[in-house]
């Protein structure tokens, strides 16, 4: 009997393990006549007991595409062995030759969304989003996926001849559990809801082919990059978003908004988000987004040291709170965060959210490509400055063109480097452009006020940080904004063309801004103007939030750069 087991295991036959134990009991043993016929490889071959259809790997990577009897193809790939991914990405597969279809596309913006190969019993796509806690990770850990054609060493095996995939053993033998594909599906469908990425990219496959709109009367076409995309992505966000938002965290950091000051927007956010009845889900698994309600003001004005000059704790306290729901939920690992989202106004908010959150949606109002924002994944948070909380919307409006005597007007404390420079050249150097440093106090604020609503141009400079209130305050006075502050993403960029109504100065061109703004004819500054009062709507906060302003226009910057941020690569 020794000598038998010694022979099996240096033949390494698939079922030594099996033997051996056997030689361990000394039992006699009947072998189960499906395994004697079985083929190893048969765990990845071409086609399931239940008729699903495996395709081969088109990289060589641990990925497995298959169906998991219901309808839907996985692409089962253990993320844990790769580094993380900014897009999601999910692969359309045809079982025999993996060719991506494509649909032609009617946008610049992006790809065109793909088109599902038809196969049998096929319906729906999902992709397999997972991180280091994933459930298989430990599938594959004690083994690797070989392909024909690959380079073969002393470890690891080859295609057997005919394009099929082997599992060899590495050094340190067989997996201790043998998982059937049928397991892996009830395991990824207990993960991930494949119904919601479905809806994502027909969602998406209607944006991109919306019909042309030539003359809506509310939508000012102008205003936008393209209306046609935009208005369609506002129905359907309207139409089936929905947002599961976490209970956790303890107030005043989580669930306590601040409706006034100059970072009022993130509690405004906050507030009426946690109030909504028609987008908010209590049932996560039919959830679209996860919204973290954290305040980055109230979490700066709670934890960190005054005058310490490290905001390290800051960073860790929201670093354990995701590690926390990550632990507690499965929703955060399914996609590493990516359809998750937090709405942060404070100038440290970049830095608060570095880490694992960093790979979140981000609205914030420090939108620095210096300092991490990502186009196409951020969202660039308006910052508004709500003097009276019981009437976010006081004092909107201005005087007409014609009674706008001052072409250029700027107020405003000596933050950062670039209103020094500002100042340098401009205050007290002609009659029509009034630029200076803090005007005196006034109740209400009314000096700096009448001055925006009788002036043509409001200089909207940076400070410490690449935000200014002043953007929504010119917006809400009818000044034309001039946005001088580089590599500052303005607000709602997505949707938006923010060049159709705002003058955008490189920070190098202060020296010339007069003849810049005195080069603008009166008739496309009459224009401007007009654009200005029509763009008014998408920058207002209201009690209770209406059609297009700034709740919408944000939950669906956020809800579009979900959309698009998918790859279907």
């Amino acid at each position: 009997m020794v000598v038998i087991v010694l022979m099996v295991q240096y033949f390494e036959l698939p079922y030594s393990e099996f033997v051996t134990s056997l030689a361990g009991k000394i039992t006699s043993f009947s072998m189960d006549a499906s395994m004697v016929n079985s083929k190893l490889e048969g765990n990845i071959g071409n086609t399931h007991p239940n008729g699903s259809t495996l395709a081969p790997l088109d990289q060589d990577t641990s990925s497995v595409t298959h169906n998991n009897g219901n309808g839907s193809i996985i692409n089962n790939a253990p993320s844990s062995l790769e580094k993380p991914k900014e897009i999601d990405t999910v692969v359309f597969r045809d079982s025999s030759n993996l060719t991506s279809q494509g649909a032609s596309s009617t946008s610049n913006r992006a790809p065109a969304p793909q088109i599902m190969v038809a196969l049998s019993n096929q319906t729906s796509l999902i992709n397999s989003e997972t991180d280091s806690t994933s459930p298989m990770k430990s599938v594959v850990s004690n083994s690797t996926l070989a392909r024909k054609g690959t380079t073969k060493d002393e470890n690891s095996g080859s295609g057997n001849g005919n394009g099929k995939y082997v599992i060899t053993k590495n050094p340190k033998g067989k997996p201790s559990k043998v998982v059937s594909i049928s397991d892996m599906n009830l395991l990824l469908k207990q993960g991930h809801d494949s119904s919601q990425l479905v809806e994502i990219f027909n969602a998406r496959s209607e944006i991109e082919n919306a019909p042309i709109i030539t003359n809506d009367s509310r939508l000012y076409q102008p205003l936008y990059r393209n209306v046609s995309m935009f208005k369609r992505s506002y129905e359907l966000m309207e139409k089936m978003l929905k947002v599961y938002i976490y209970k956790d965290g303890e107030r005043p950091i989580f669930h306590e908004p601040l409706l006034d000051g100059i970072y009022a927007s993130e509690g405004w956010f906050m507030k009426l988000m946690e109030e909504n009845k028609h987008f908010v889900t209590q049932d996560p698994e039919s959830a679209h987004l996860f919204y973290i309600p954290f305040s980055s003001r109230l979490l700066q004005l709670t934890i960190y040291v005054r005058n310490s000059h490290n905001r390290s704790n800051l960073i860790q306290y929201m670093a354990k709170y995701v590690d926390m729901i990550a632990g507690k939920y499965p929703f955060w690992s399914r996609t590493n965060g990516a359809d998750h989202f937090v709405v942060a106004c404070h100038d440290w908010a970049p830095a608060e959210t570095r880490g694992r959150i960093l790979n979140c949606i981000r609205a914030l109002c420090n939108a620095d490509i210096e300092v991490g924002f990502k186009i196409g994944k951020d969202v660039s948070l308006p910052e508004t400055y709500i003097r009276s909380p019981n009437n976010p919307a006081k004092n909107i409006g201005g005087n007409p063109p014609s009674q706008r005597p001052i072409l250029a007007f700027f107020a405003g404390g000596l933050h950062g480097y670039v209103r020094p420079i500002l100042l340098n050249h401009w205050e007290d150097k002609e009659p029509d452009m009034k630029i200076s440093g803090p005007l005196p106090h006034v109740k209400g604020n009314a000096n700096y006020i009448e001055l925006m609503k009788s002036s043509k141009f409001c200089i909207c400079a940076r400070g410490h940080e690449v935000n200014s209130p002043r953007v929504v305050e010119a917006i809400f006075h009818e000044c034309v904004p001039v946005i001088i502050a580089d590599n500052f993403i303005p607000p709602l960029f997505e949707v938006l063309n923010w060049e159709s109504f705002a003058v955008l100065v490189p920070e190098k061109d202060i020296p010339n801004l007069r003849s810049i703004l005195l080069s603008i004819s009166e008739e496309r500054y009459l224009e401007m103007h007009k654009r200005v009062k029509k763009v008014q709507e998408h920058f207002v906060w209201h009690y209770e939030p209406v059609k297009y302003d700034l709740f919408h226009m944000l939950l669906h910057s956020i809800w579009y750069n979900r959309i698009f941020r998918i790859s279907h690569t």
